[in-house]
């Protein structure tokens, strides 16, 4: 690895997303704060790139370069080094574990990226123990190996149940034992859901996890089981996500819940009003 940390300037078009990368770059109310910054301070930490065939391959600063392509900006600074793609994936993945804000999806893709990076370096018996994130003192501030794999057990899961996952309309630990679902059972279970609007509690994940297993998960047995009414479930009002998007496009589930719930109290407010100039 040949580490070149001289900072300098490289067209946009130069630079290349990283093939397989994990992590989301959204459009987001984080992003449009990062486009502001940029716009008033430019890009203030390089972004990390290694050169390949075609120009230069991001390793770190996706959204960075993002950001700066929505401000109008030609330029980045960047950091040039010298990595293999499995040293480039490995260096991708630490650099992003950190965040605040990581969806499900993306530290499960992120962990099999990285593992199987490891692997191919022939760490395969202590892979699992190194993905997790490092600190300065060498300590594992990440998951144990076995939450690891569980992390990447989500990458069995249908795009469309994964989806819900990252919503948080299902929890994480119902989620790894559905990924154990055939691809079919998980597309039945998809259709299931919306017929039911309720998704399915770990005891019921686990029982579909054991029929499956079984081979006994049948699309009625699914609508048996999501029928059931759960001891803790309440009456839920349900709003689609298109009507949504028309006044908050991109949001994430907890930016919308807010927006709810901030709307609700304002009408309220207005109610109120209105039975006092009465």
């Amino acid at each position: 690895m040949k580490d070149n940390k001289t900072i300098k300037e490289l067209s946009l078009t130069e630079l290349k997303p990283f093939p397989g990368h994990p992590y989301k770059v959204r459009d987001d109310e984080e992003m449009d704060a990062l486009v502001e910054s940029v716009r008033e301070h430019g890009v203030m930490v390089p972004l990390i790139v290694r050169p390949i065939d075609t120009g230069f391959e991001i390793v770190s600063g996706h959204r960075r370069a993002h950001a700066a392509m929505r401000a109008g900006l030609k330029t980045v600074p960047v950091i040039e080094i010298e990595l293999t793609r499995d040293e480039a994936a490995v260096a991708l993945v630490d650099s992003n574990l950190n965040r605040e804000h990581i969806l499900p999806s993306e530290k499960a893709f992120a962990y099999k990226l990285k593992l199987e990076a490891l692997s191919r370096q022939g760490k395969r018996d202590i892979a699992c123990g190194q993905v997790g994130h490092k600190s300065r003192d060498d300590v594992d501030e990440g998951e144990s190996g076995r939450q690891i794999q569980r992390y990447i057990r989500l990458t069995h899961l249908i795009p469309d149940l994964l989806r819900i996952v990252d919503d948080g309309r299902i929890s994480f630990t119902p989620a790894v034992e559905l990924s154990y679902l055939t691809p079919e059972e998980q597309e039945l279970l998809f259709t299931e859901i919306g017929f039911a609007e309720a998704t399915p509690s770990l005891s019921q994940a686990c029982r579909m996890k054991r029929l499956s297993g079984e081979s006994k998960l049948t699309e009625e047995t699914i609508a048996s089981i999501m029928a059931e009414e759960k001891p803790n479930q309440q009456e839920r009002v349900s709003i689609p996500v298109s009507t949504i998007e028309r006044f908050l496009p991109n949001a994430s589930p907890d930016r919308v819940r807010a927006f709810i719930l901030k709307a609700c109290e304002f009408y309220r407010n207005y109610l109120e009003r209105q039975r006092d100039e009465c």
